[in-house]
């Protein structure tokens, strides 16, 4: 069964937008401006249908405060941008990196399970059959409480400390994610996040995807209790077959999320 090129079925929710945004050296502002900024801030801290943003201060970064936005629509991701853009303090914190991309559930096992059901039956992946199918079962995921957690999350009250980085899969001539069949990607994906499970209650971890929309393929946001738990989930990552031989990493961004209205502090 050739089944290289099929790309597995994704079921996608709120777009996410990551502003990695600087304080401009040397100049102080008024505190009647700060605390337009804070309101600004609060303001926009829930969007619609208990979507959300967040100000995470820095550490270690040569940016100085992450602001992330989840929201159902790219129309309502630019208006909390534009909202950020607009403040008089807030709009000259200087751009050091941006990320756009969606949340985003994969369907590798059942992709590959439907895909291997359509040769048997003399048919293909992607042919009306195992569109049909994809459908039904597509539905049913979407429908579970779990996906449903992935594609429209919330921030754990009691995870304040915040990473997030972009990654890719590589495409290498001896090490190509996308020369994969789909039964081998599903069987990698799967072993994968059975390391991520061991960290449940310690990490929560929300999946965007980015292709089209961002140079990198997807961003990884992670909540802990312990900044330490970031180090050993992506060391024990890192280790498993799915990123030592296919993955790249981007920059990692590090810090403690601030309440609504609690950033920035005078000076």
């Amino acid at each position: 069964m050739d089944t290289v090129a099929h790309p597995p079925a994704t079921i996608e929710g709120w777009y996410a937008s990551h502003h990695l945004l600087a304080l401009p050296r040397g100049s102080r502002s008024a505190e009647a401006e700060l605390a337009a900024a804070r309101e600004t801030l609060s303001e926009i801290a829930c969007g619609s249908n208990g979507s959300w943003s967040l100000t995470v201060p820095l550490v270690g970064s040569l940016a100085d405060v992450m602001m992330v936005h989840f929201r159902p629509t790219l129309e309502e991701i630019a208006v909390a941008e534009q909202r950020v853009r607009r403040d008089p303090f807030l709009g000259r914190l200087e751009p050091v990196y941006t990320f756009l991309s969606v949340t985003e559930a994969g369907l590798y096992h059942i992709t590959a399970q439907l895909a291997k059901d359509a040769a048997a039956r003399g048919g293909s992946a992607g042919d009306a059959e195992f569109e049909k199918a994809l459908a039904e079962r597509s539905a049913a995921e979407e429908a579970t409480p779990h996906v449903r957690r992935r594609l429209y999350p919330q921030p754990p009250p009691d995870m304040p400390y915040v990473c997030f980085y972009p990654m890719s899969k590589r495409r290498a001539p001896d090490q190509n994610w996308y020369s994969l069949t789909l039964e081998e990607r599903s069987r990698l994906m799967y072993s994968h996040g059975l390391i991520g499970r061991r960290y449940a209650g310690r990490v929560m971890q929300i999946i965007t995807g980015a292709v089209g929309l961002d140079a990198w393929e997807w961003g990884v946001t992670l909540f802990a209790k312990d900044p330490l738990d970031f180090k050993k989930l992506v060391t024990e990552m890192r280790f498993d077959e799915t990123s030592a031989r296919y993955a790249d990493f981007g920059q990692f961004y590090v810090g403690r999320r601030v309440e609504a209205g609690e950033w920035p502090g005078e000076g």
